[in-house]
């Protein structure tokens, strides 16, 4: 359990098909699902430590870890890739008894929450959500090679989160940089991230970055809001226009702020998605 002022926030494991699935659980009341973000390090834990607590005086907050992210078990399927990811988190949520929530997903887990949002078998139990730098085109830039080739070193950690932050003074933060590091060094963390990136030297190379949108967002029928950050480095400016597209949305930028605005501008975000949710 961790102190979050008035409310606790408990570290939780359960086994998912034989896999040890790490969440996040706070409050009580109507469920909301914390999808995290993708880079080196990533985890629950990082992405929403400072959302959690604000979202969790109405509703329970459940936050897990992705499959090889965090303190889930570091796995990684060559086979179908991200497909695993996300059957493994609708097994999470089925075996967590959760049959509708509100869900929160911000970069890579806002990206996924759109694609399966917009399948014609959406493997989430959704009620409503909210989608933080996610969606829209993807660039391969020079922000995101960043992100790409990291090396497990504080300089190298250093790139990442300045590419993932408008505001210098996070990746100023020695201490900052430091969990960062330490979150991407840990047993098998570098090595589930970098998996994706394998290729079989007889396959043409391929990237997931700078290829064509292909969500249908018109698709997608839950009551969405999305929020995108005005100096978005790892994203064109514009992108989030594309998600205008979905029947009953809603988008906001934030002015001045970066790829990770819910943790950048923790205050702005918690007060969207509770006043969205209410």
């Amino acid at each position: 359990m961790t102190d979050s002022g008035p409310v606790p926030i408990y570290s939780r494991f359960v086994n998912v098909g034989g896999i040890r699935t790490h969440y996040l659980d706070a409050g009580d009341g109507p469920p909301i699902v914390l999808l995290h973000s993708g880079e080196f390090g990533g985890s629950a834990e990082l992405c929403w430590e400072y959302n959690i607590a604000a979202l969790a005086t109405e509703h329970r907050v459940i936050a897990p870890d992705w499959l090889g992210f965090g303190q889930t078990d570091k796995l990684r399927d060559f086979v179908s890739g991200s497909e695993r990811m996300i059957n493994h988190m609708a097994a999470f949520l089925e075996t967590m008894a959760i049959d509708e929530a509100d869900f929160v997903g911000v970069s890579m887990g806002a990206t996924v929450l759109l694609r399966e949002a917009a399948s014609n078998r959406c493997r989430f139990p959704v009620r409503r959500m909210v989608v933080a730098s996610g969606g829209g085109f993807i660039p391969d830039n020079e922000f995101r090679r960043c992100n790409m080739n990291y090396d497990g070193t504080p300089d190298m950690m250093r790139t990442i989160v300045e590419a993932n932050f408008a505001d210098p003074r996070w990746h100023n933060d020695e201490e900052y940089i430091a969990r960062r590091v330490a979150a991407s060094n840990a047993p098998g963390a570098w090595e589930a991230v970098a998996a994706a990136r394998f290729k079989s030297p007889v396959l043409p190379p391929r990237t997931e970055f700078g290829q064509a949108d292909t969500i249908e967002y018109e698709k997608i029928p839950y009551a969405t809001l999305a929020v995108a950050g005005s100096e978005d480095k790892l994203r064109e400016p514009g992108y989030h226009e594309a998600l205008r597209r979905i029947p009953d949305s809603d988008v906001v930028v934030l002015d001045g702020a970066g790829h990770l605005l819910n943790i950048e501008y923790a205050d702005d975000f918690n007060a969207l998605v509770c006043g969205f949710l209410s």
